[in-house]
């Protein structure tokens, strides 16, 4: 049975994840790209809960524009995570209609690829993104790296160790959720060729693409990220990278 990121149940369990891994190696690294004074206006496509449109808001002084497909996720969103600078949008059918062509500084999409499940709606996707985006603006993406699927990392696991997945072959995640079952995924494997071949297909330039890993954390700040999120049980991220950012720019 898939996974309907539409139903309460589902909505709530993965609220109730803790994220503390994605926050350290994927959040804060996406979030980097945007401490630019000039960035106004950030599209957050498919914010789920809230979590990081929530975060980037209350980072750096800008207006992000959060949308989902999930009423059930922006219900969450809205009652846990109101923001000043934060509006939250229902969208259907990747549409950004509500949007003017070149009206926003930057944009984000994480772990939204990984769970879309034909390559053409990702370029459907990538392609309103390009629209919307101001020359010169930045696309940042983040998913889990297809390279570490099967490996054990602390607080999850996507794909069976050992098996090699093919292009788009779907690929179950587990997420393992404190005091709870592993809420299990219905996720998408895909190479980081799919990644840049689509970017480049939609217009997008200069693409970059980082690999974190624990080990490049100075030690200080790993301490003040455990307290933070009560949480040093770390695994396999100190060697191998479990998320890949990229950055991919509008031409002027």
């Amino acid at each position: 049975m898939k996974t309907s990121w539409k139903e309460d149940s589902v909505a709530g369990k993965f609220d109730a994840y803790n994220d503390v891994l994605e926050q350290t190696l994927g959040f804060e690294y996406v979030f980097r790209k945007f401490d630019k004074a000039d960035i106004k206006k950030v599209v957050d496509f498919g914010c789920g809960p809230g979590k990081v449109a929530y975060r980037l808001a209350d980072r750096i002084d800008c207006n992000v524009i959060a949308v989902d497909e999930s009423s059930k996720m922006l219900d969450i969103a809205k009652t846990k995570r109101k923001h000043p600078h934060v509006d939250y949008h229902l969208i259907e059918h990747d549409n950004l209609s509500f949007l003017p062509d070149h009206s926003v500084d930057a944009a984000m999409a994480c772990y939204v690829f990984i769970n879309t499940d034909s390559d053409q709606r990702i370029k459907r996707i990538m392609d309103e993104i390009f629209r919307v985006l101001k020359p010169g603006a930045s696309f940042v993406i983040l998913d889990t790296n297809p390279d570490s699927t099967g490996i054990e990392f602390s607080t999850f696991r996507n794909g069976i160790p050992g098996k090699e997945y093919s292009y788009g072959e779907e690929r179950n995640e587990w997420l393992h959720v404190p005091e709870q079952a592993d809420l299990i995924l219905n996720d998408f494997h895909w190479p980081k060729s799919m990644y840049y071949k689509l970017l480049s297909n939609a217009g997008f330039e200069s693409v970059t693409l980082l690999e974190p890993t624990l080990n490049e954390i100075d030690g200080e700040q790993l301490k003040a990220i455990e307290q933070k999120f009560k949480f040093n049980n770390w695994k396999s991220e100190k060697e191998y990278p479990p998320f890949i950012i990229f950055e991919a720019v509008k031409p002027t």
